[in-house]
């Protein structure tokens, strides 16, 4: 069954490159072009990914994404931008995106992001374990059987990827890994683009399960090699 995805891009001449690079793909497409439609397709049809431009006619990407979040809905987020303001990539992360990509962009890139996208997304490259016990970091708990988070006894709530980025660091304690290595094993990118979205996604996932995440104690960072996780005593 072809994968399904939601463009939302007022710009004409994007919207129409994508889409028709996307069905030579094997990609299924709905298009909107306006803020407030979107958001209407994005809650009401299940799509395996969606293409969210940050400028839009009656609402922008970041509420759109923002209400899909609180709303719920999973779906893969790339947000598609031509600002170059780091802070822009950032908050675009923060309320719930799991990629950007800036205009002018290839449509090899593209693709290979959204590719990545829908493979990690997918319930068979989910790296929990229903097999193994919970995992005991500190003062953090993660069952794996049940996909669940606790901090102090207290349920986190994590994205898929954050969910996916702990996991992978808890089951291996103390190695280093490079950036590269995680957008290849946690992101499933094939590439070493989007390095600055592991510095956001750590960050995030930090503010969520470090006492002082300006002092982190569970994940930390060795600077020139990568990131790691201590089990602590």
């Amino acid at each position: 069954m072809a994968k399904k995805l939601l463009i939302v891009e007022d710009d004409k001449n994007i919207s129409y490159i994508i889409s028709e690079n996307a069905k030579i793909e094997g990609y299924e497409c709905d298009v909107s072009y306006d803020g407030e439609d979107g958001l209407k397709k994005a809650l009401t049809n299940i799509h395996d990914l969606i293409l969210l431009d940050l400028m839009l006619p009656k609402m922008d990407g970041f509420a759109i994404c923002k209400h899909i979040r609180t709303e719920k809905i999973s779906t893969p987020v790339i947000m598609l931008t031509a600002r170059e303001e780091e802070t822009d990539k950032i908050l675009g992360l923060e309320i719930g995106a799991d990629d950007y990509i800036t205009k002018p962009f290839s449509v090899k890139e593209l693709f290979a992001r959204i590719k990545a996208n829908i493979r990690r997304s997918a319930p068979e490259s989910s790296l929990s374990d229903p097999n193994e016990n919970i995992i005991k970091i500190q003062s953090v708990a993660i069952d794996c059987g049940k996909c669940k988070v606790e901090k102090n006894n207290i349920p986190v709530e994590l994205s898929k990827l954050e969910y996916d980025l702990l996991v992978y660091l808890a089951k291996n304690p103390d190695k280093i890994f490079p950036r590269e290595e995680l957008l290849k094993n946690v992101w499933k990118y094939e590439d070493s683009y989007g390095e600055r979205t592991v510095d956001t996604t750590v960050n995030r996932l930090r503010n969520k399960i470090e006492d002082d995440s300006a002092n982190p104690k569970i994940i930390q960072n060795k600077r020139g090699m990568g990131y790691y996780l201590t089990m602590g005593e």
